[in-house]
C-alpha cells in the first residue's frame, strides 16, 4: 500500500509546538515509507479562520523544512461535502435536528443531575414530518446529526495499541451546521477518502473522534478506513497540559527569538521516545523514524532542553547560514568568536554590542572589580600597539602576567569584566582583535578608575 498522510491545521491562529510536532511526525512517517505528505487547511469555520493565519502556517512549515503537496483548502470543497451529506441523508444516517443551544444544554444538565452521561437522546429522530415543518415555519433551520451504529469500534492504533470505543457512550455527532457548512468530523473523513489518505497520525484527544469517523467511513464506503495513530499530547515541565495560549511556544515566536529549525525539528522528532535527542538532518531523522517507539504517556516539552539542542546546532553553523540574520556589520570572525556561546541566535545582538558598541558600566560590574583598579590601570599601560592578530591577546596576557604576578582567574576575570561587562562569554582572545585597541583601552581606563572617587573621599 502506498503511504499518504496529511497534516490538517485550522487557520484560526498561529502554529504551536504541539501542532508542529504532529506535522513533523507525519512528514517523517511519510518520508520513511517513501510516501506523500499532504497539507490540508481545515478552514470551514468562517468566523475564526483568517487568511493571514493560513499564510503564517505555510511560512512556519517551510521554515521547518517540510515539503508538502497542496495545500488543499476545505473552503474550496463545500460542494463536495454537500454531495456527500446528501448521500447520507438518502441512506437515513444523517437526520435533521432543531433544538437550540439552550435546549441542548438544558437536556445535558438534566442528565448530569441524574448521574447519567450527557448523551444526545435522538429526540429529533422521533419528529414527524409535520413537526419538522412547524419547526422550520417558526424560523428554525436544521442542523444535521449522524446516527451512529449500535456497536463498539475497535482498531489497532499505530502508537497506543488496541483501542475500543463503544459508540453507545457517544452522542450522535453533528456533521452539518445550520448554515450548511460541514464540521471537522465530516469534512475530514470525506477528504481522507477522496485524497487516498492511508494513515492518520494525530493527537490522543482524537481517539473517540476516530471511532466516530470509522463508523462514518464504513457507512459511506466498503473500502478499509485509514490506519490511525494517536500520540499523547505534550505536557509542560510540571506535567500539565501544554496550553495553546502560550504565545512563547508559537513557532513564529520561537523563530523570531532565534531557535533554529534544525534544533526544533530534531527535538520534536524524538520527544516522547527513548532515543537520544541530538541534532540531525531531516533525511537522517526519517531513516530512523519508528512510530511504535513513542511512549503512551505525555511527553514533557522542556524549553531548557530545546535551548541546549539549539546551542549544539549554532556551534556548527557556518557564517553563510546566518550572515543575513546577524547585526549589520558583523562578519565571519565575529560569528566564529561568539557562536559557541549562544543559546539563541538573537543573543548575537548583545555580543555585537559588546564588540562594536559602547559598554555602559553597571553597579555589579563596579562591585566585582573592587580591588582591581591598579591591575586594570597596569593592563591599560601594557596594551600593545596595533595591528593586532590572532596571537596578540596571548602575548599580551603573558606580558601582563609577568608584570603583575597574576595567573588564572585573578588575571582573566577582571579583564573579561572590564572589557565585556559579563562574568563569562566567548574567548577573550577572539573578542580582543574585534574590539580594537581604542575600545579596549577606553574600557580598561574607565574600569580602572571606577572606584577611585570613592577611595579619595
Amino acid at each position: 500500500m502506498s503511504v499518504r498522510v496529511r497534516f490538517a491545521p485550522s487557520p484560526t491562529g498561529l502554529l504551536h509546538v504541539g501542532n508542529a510536532r504532529i506535522a513533523v511526525l507525519n512528514y517523517l512517517f511519510a518520508r520513511s515509507h517513501g510516501g506523500d505528505f499532504l497539507l490540508r487547511l481545515d478552514d470551514t469555520d468562517t468566523q475564526r479562520s483568517r487568511p493571514e493565519h493560513a499564510e503564517a502556517i505555510l511560512r512556519d512549515l517551510a521554515w521547518l523544512g517540510l515539503a508538502w503537496q497542496g495545500p488543499v483548502k476545505q473552503s474550496d470543497r463545500l460542494a463536495r461535502y454537500e454531495e456527500a451529506a446528501e448521500e447520507l441523508k438518502r441512506s437515513g444516517r444523517l437526520y435533521p435536528c432543531y433544538e437550540t443551544a439552550a435546549e441542548l444544554e438544558a437536556k445535558r444538565e438534566a442528565l448530569r443531575r441524574r448521574g447519567r452521561p450527557p448523551i444526545y437522546d435522538r429526540a429529533a429522530l422521533r419528529l414527524t414530518a409535520a413537526e419538522r415543518a412547524r419547526a422550520e415555519a417558526s424560523g428554525r433551520r436544521p442542523y444535521w446529526r449522524f446516527r451512529l451504529s449500535e456497536r463498539s469500534v475497535s482498531w489497532r492504533d499505530l502508537v497506543l495499541g488496541e483501542r475500543r470505543v463503544p459508540l453507545g457512550s457517544v452522542s450522535d455527532p453533528v456533521l452539518v451546521r445550520e448554515d450548511g457548512t460541514p464540521l471537522y468530523t465530516f469534512s475530514s473523513i470525506v477528504d481522507d477518502r477522496d485524497f487516498a489518505i492511508s494513515h492518520v497520525i494525530r493527537g490522543e484527544d482524537h481517539v473517540t473522534n476516530t471511532a466516530v469517523q470509522i463508523d462514518l467511513w464504513q457507512a459511506r464506503d466498503s473500502t478499509p478506513p485509514p490506519a490511525f495513530g494517536h500520540l499523547p499530547l505534550l505536557a509542560d515541565q510540571a506535567g500539565g497540559k501544554l496550553s495553546k495560549r502560550l504565545a512563547s511556544l508559537a513557532i513564529r515566536r520561537l523563530r523570531e527569538d532565534g531557535v533554529e529549525a534544525a534544533a526544533l525539528v530534531s527535538y520534536l522528532a524524538r520527544l516522547g521516545t527513548s532515543g537520544d535527542i541530538a541534532p540531525a538532518p531531516l533525511e537522517q531523522l526519517a531513516e530512523r523514524f519508528d512510530l511504535s517507539g513513542f511512549s503512551h504517556s505525555p511527553a514533557r516539552f522542556d524549553m531548557q532542553q530545546l535551548l541546549a539542542l539549539n546551542r549544539q546546532v549554532l556551534q556548527h553553523l557556518p557564517f553563510a547560514a546566518v550572515a543575513d540574520r546577524l547585526p549589520a556589520g558583523a562578519g565571519e570572525e565575529f560569528w566564529l568568536a561568539v557562536r559557541g556561546n549562544l543559546d539563541l541566535l538573537s543573543e548575537a545582538q548583545h555580543w555585537w554590542g559588546v564588540v562594536a558598541g559602547a559598554l555602559a558600566p553597571s553597579a555589579p560590574q563596579e562591585a566585582s572589580l573592587e580591588g582591581d583598579e591598579d591591575f586594570l590601570r597596569q593592563a591599560a599601560a601594557l596594551l600593545p600597539p596595533e595591528p593586532w592578530d590572532d596571537g596578540t591577546f596571548a602575548r599580551y596576557a603573558k606580558a601582563l602576567a609577568d608584570a603583575t604576578g597574576r595567573r588564572g582567574r585573578a588575571l582573566f576575570h577582571p579583564l573579561r569584566l572590564a572589557l565585556t561587562g559579563e562574568e563569562s562569554g566567548p574567548e577573550l582572545a577572539r573578542l580582543f582583535p574585534l574590539m580594537g585597541r581604542t575600545r579596549v583601552l577606553e574600557r580598561l581606563q574607565r574600569a580602572g578608575s571606577l572606584l577611585s572617587p570613592r577611595k579619595t573621599m
